[in-house]
């Protein structure tokens, strides 16, 4: 039962660059030296600088290459002015870090590439490349930006911003020790249940629970939560900002060792006793939590930046070759882009979902 996630592509893109956790999202490599002249046309211009159809090129087959899954996103128009106008950003935002932020940013991107080739092993890894005709030169150039960027942004985070920013979030630190039975709105054969019988299922269940029934016997027998039926229907010491809204309010809020009423979620009807839980302060945070904290910040600032300097004052002019199918024909339209007034898709307007938690949904309880 934990989170359903809902939040846009392109607010995804930017959470994806500042968690950095081998799915890094943005930015192109330019040109390595000695690789020759790029002689392809101009689609963008911006102010102290310009990409070429090449470099957005290879700007797609980087993310093609983390993220083979957004195959038919790097088909649709809207996507693909998103896509360029990060590279834009990133090629900007590199252009003006000093030196201490660049050997910064480009010791994290060694060092992640590391990481990287550790997790993946060199075969996979080398694979994941090939698969996009890509050089472990040109993919360490695409590292070195995206970090140098985000060493530029956090520098603008304070002490007191991670502060501030924790205590409007704390509630998503605590983590509490939950067991519960879930009535499904579909019974184990498929059948749908109505909204009436399942919330008749659950108080039957919690009727039992209230005569002093053994609650990880009845999970076991009632429970239709994969994730936890065969646990006694417990989740021990989870952080509860994993779990959908109505789950997590009642992980919060129920009193701990009650069996509480029925709580519905779009799964169906949980039947729930909070055994433990635990509220984190600022002081107990680690350091990980400390920087994670920061760069989400750093990555709003840069999602900030997207928004509204580089739409209304950077940008110069768009203008995206067609899309190509695999048979080598147009599919769609150029999107153009004049100045900053015509810059393109209503950013702001998909990134208003950010308070989802990600694009994916697990459905675990």
């Amino acid at each position: 039962m934990f989170q359903s996630k809902k939040r846009s592509w392109k607010t995804l893109m930017i959470a994806l660059v500042a968690v950095l956790a081998f799915t890094v999202m943005a930015g192109c490599g330019k040109k390595e030296a000695g690789e020759g002249k790029d002689s392809s046309k101009v689609i963008a211009t911006y102010e102290g600088g310009e990409i070429t159809e090449n470099e957005f090129d290879l700007e797609q087959r980087m993310v093609l290459a983390l993220q083979p899954q957004m195959e038919q996103l790097i088909q649709m128009e809207d996507f693909r002015e998103f896509l360029i106008k990060q590279e834009i950003a990133y090629e900007y935002l590199e252009g003006k870090a000093d030196k201490k932020t660049k050997d910064a940013g480009k010791k994290k991107a060694e060092d992640q590439l590391k990481e990287m080739k550790a997790a993946y092993g060199d075969e996979t890894f080398k694979t994941m490349l090939d698969s996009q005709q890509l050089t472990e030169a040109q993919f360490a150039a695409y590292m070195t930006r995206i970090f140098t960027v985000m060493e530029g942004e956090q520098q603008k985070i304070t002490e007191d911003d991670v502060k501030k920013e924790f205590d409007a979030t704390k509630d998503s630190y605590t983590t509490a020790s939950v067991r519960h039975i879930l009535i499904n709105f579909t019974d184990p054969e498929g059948k749908e249940r109505t909204p009436e019988d399942t919330l008749k299922l659950a108080q039957d269940v919690k009727a039992k629970l209230d005569k002093g029934d053994d609650f990880a016997a009845l999970a076991k027998e009632y429970s239709e939560d994969p994730g936890s039926k065969e646990n006694g229907g417990l989740y021990e010491n989870v952080s509860v900002d994993q779990w959908v809204p109505e789950f997590k309010e009642a992980a919060l809020t129920q009193p701990l060792n009650e069996i509480g009423e029925p709580v519905e979620s779009q799964f169906g009807y949980h039947v729930i006793r909070v055994e433990a839980r635990t509220e984190k302060t600022y002081d107990a945070l680690t350091n990980e939590e400390k920087e994670m904290i920061k760069t989400n910040l750093a990555a709003n600032k840069l999602d900030e930046f997207m928004a509204g300097d580089l739409e209304k004052n950077i940008i110069k002019k768009i203008e995206l070759p067609p899309v190509k199918t695999d048979e080598g024909t147009d599919a769609g339209t150029n999107a153009g882009t004049e100045g900053s007034g015509n810059a393109g898709t209503d950013t702001d307007g998909a990134t208003n979902g950010a308070e989802g938690e990600g694009n994916s949904t697990n459905t675990g309880k």
